[in-house]
């Protein structure tokens, strides 16, 4: 008996690929926002003066107070499209294709937000360093203001992730619209924005002293690597 196309198949198919865009651009929020501000405070630690940090300081604010809302709105878009891709194929084949690695990427998600939100918590240490201690101290205040709430949102993550960890979803029989894996290039260009981004996360924190030139060339490198994501 010859195969058919169940009706909806098309319709999922654009779906799909609405959804894996909203995806690459939210990854790519994440990973250039946290790259960004760790580069930024690394050289502003390093400024011989005073004057030269204070630069880099309202740098690491602005790019702070951009990627939060950006980081917000890519992601926002991303989960309403997954929504409809999971709505799409339950209608068609009873139940959701992601349901298994849905989790695992939510815990990755929720986990590059404590990274940008931790560097953006030190922000204020950088005004002080700059000898701008009442820019300083108004900041430390709004910082004392959110980390509350930010903390309120982490505990709910983790009893819905739990849930949705534990909710027992398998994935659907064979679907011949699926697009399957990602390519090797794009893999490998992930992998290496994830490397090139944590050795910048390790050198704000310390965990190691690279040279000027090489932090600058990790954040090159990381660019590059999300642009080579391109779909």
């Amino acid at each position: 008996m010859a195969s058919t196309t169940l009706p909806g198949a098309a319709a999922l198919t654009g779906l799909r690929a609405r959804a894996r865009s909203a995806r690459r651009f939210a990854l790519i929020a994440l990973t250039v926002a946290i790259a960004a501000l760790a580069t930024t405070q690394v050289l502003a630690e390093r400024a011989p003066t005073r004057e030269g940090t204070r630069p880099l300081a309202w740098l690491a604010l602005a790019l702070f107070a951009l990627a939060v809302p950006a980081l917000a709105a890519t992601q926002a878009i991303w989960g309403a499209r997954a929504r409809r891709v999971r709505e799409g194929e339950r209608a068609l084949y009873g139940r959701p294709s992601s349901g298994a690695r849905r989790p695992a990427v939510r815990l990755g998600v929720a986990g590059c937000w404590l990274v940008t939100l931790l560097l953006g918590f030190t922000v204020p240490r950088l005004f002080r360093e700059s000898a701008l201690y009442g820019i300083a101290e108004s900041l430390a205040g709004a910082i004392g203001v959110l980390a509350p709430a930010c903390l309120a949102a982490g505990v709910l993550f983790a009893l819905w992730w739990t849930r949705e960890t534990f909710a027992g979803r398998t994935r659907s029989p064979h679907d011949p619209w699926d697009p399957g894996q990602e390519g090797t290039r794009r893999v490998a260009a992930w992998a290496g924005a994830a490397v090139t981004t944590a050795a910048l996360v390790g050198a704000r924190a310390h965990l190691w002293e690279p040279a000027t030139w090489l932090v600058c060339a990790l954040l090159v490198a990381t660019l590059v690597s999300v642009v080579v994501t391109r779909e």
